[in-house]
């Protein structure tokens, strides 16, 4: 296995973050204008990173910084989640997108809202069922993104010198 170089590296990166941002604005979007008229629930993550840190800290955070929190875990952490599944999945790019958002909805869901008290999968209803859309939508995007981006970066003739 080689290990790729500095300038390979540099454009994963930047090619997650790029897909990561695109991504968790998109969900952002969904959650707050489409997933209202869908499903009649606005969806909130912010408020599960508040009720975490409240769990595991006793500190009471607003909203005002909850939400950068997640906004930031969603464009870094999840773009990187979904390179990291394109690693290992499949070479086809939606359906490592598609198996990240499963993962990263039974994480939010079936894991993380127990932890803080709330039912299994919220019981399956309105919230949750948005909320499969809402990451599996966004980690189609970011796949896709990804791979238009990783595309692009080794066409460019600065790349193609290297």
């Amino acid at each position: 296995m080689s290990v790729p170089s500095a300038q390979a590296r540099h454009q994963a990166y930047i090619s997650i973050a790029l897909a990561g941002l695109a991504g968790e604005i998109a969900f952002e979007l969904y959650a707050w204008l489409i997933s209202p008229m869908l499903f009649g629930v606005i969806l909130q993550p912010s408020n599960l990173v508040i009720a975490l840190i409240a769990k595991f800290t006793s500190l009471q955070i607003p909203h005002s910084l909850a939400f950068p929190i997640h906004f930031i875990i969603g464009s870094f952490g999840f773009g990187l989640f979904v390179y990291l599944i394109r690693l290992f999945v499949s070479s086809k790019v939606w359906i490592s997108g598609f198996v990240s958002g499963i993962f990263l909805w039974f994480i939010a869901q079936g894991l993380l809202a127990p932890l803080i008290g709330r039912s299994f999968m919220m019981d399956f209803g309105a919230y949750t069922q948005s909320s499969f859309i809402g990451h599996v939508g966004m980690t189609l995007l970011m796949a896709q993104l990804f791979h238009i981006f990783s595309t692009h970066f080794a066409k460019s003739p600065v790349c193609a010198s290297s």
